[in-house]
């Protein structure tokens, strides 16, 4: 997906961020559409689809950790959240939440851009028709590797931009273990210990949607030393 046709919600509270944003990302080639808080963008989003929210986390009312987390019971829209510096406790919060990514305030636009297009890119695209279907078993979970799809019995398991790309990441070499600096790496995000250590958030809550007990992984293990591993039927 390229930007220029990518369509952002923008939610902020503060009317001139919420501007400035708005003007910049029409600028960059995206489609936007802007909400003043948690209420009025619950009815944006009830009549529209988007492939990206920018939110703030500090807002009046229902923050945006909030509104992520409920957002991720029927949406798996990519969201970045927008934090101020120095809150480590609401990036880990919003990212245990179902965010993507988060970007600490004040920020360069031309930050913003860049985590917005690497978000974009993790987006899983349509295979073609006659590609051949690879399907991996876990207990009762299938995943469709070349559709990026993940199913429960006839129920589709949702996944969020960030899950979906990990689970293209664990496909690709199953049964080999992957270390967090190259799971960062692969995710297009920058080096360090706090990426890693939002990376095993992630990996966290994409236990909870194929382990039956996350807390003791039979097919997305931890090998001590050397990262994670999926470990397929």
């Amino acid at each position: 997906m390229s930007e220029m046709d990518a369509h952002l919600l923008i939610v902020d509270d503060d009317e001139r961020i919420r501007d400035l944003l708005k003007k910049f990302l029409m600028r960059s080639g995206f489609l936007v559409t802007a909400a003043r808080d948690a209420a009025h963008a619950r009815r944006v989003l009830s009549g529209l689809d988007f492939d990206m929210i920018v939110m703030d986390v500090m807002m009046p009312g229902e923050d945006g950790v909030s509104l992520t987390r409920t957002l991720r019971e029927t949406h798996t829209t990519p969201i970045l959240l927008l934090t101020a510096r120095g809150e480590t406790e609401h990036r880990i919060a919003g990212l245990e939440a179902g965010a993507d990514d988060y970007l600490a305030k004040p920020f360069e636009p031309k930050e913003l851009l860049l985590r917005i297009n690497a978000i974009l890119r993790r987006m899983p695209e349509t295979p073609a028709l006659d590609t051949a279907t690879k399907i991996l078993n876990l207990g009762p979970i299938r995943y469709d590797v070349e559709r990026g799809e993940m199913w429960q019995g006839e129920e589709p398991v949702r996944l969020t931009a960030t899950e979906s790309q990990l689970m293209k990441i664990f496909s690709a070499q199953p049964g080999e273990p992957i270390s967090r600096a190259k799971l960062v790496e692969d995710l297009g995000r920058d080096k360090g210990q706090a990426q890693e250590r939002a990376v095993d958030v992630q990996i966290t809550r994409l236990r909870r949607k194929i382990e039956q007990d996350p807390k003791q992984p039979r097919y997305l293990q931890t090998v001590r030393g050397a990262g994670y591993m999926l470990a397929p039927d």
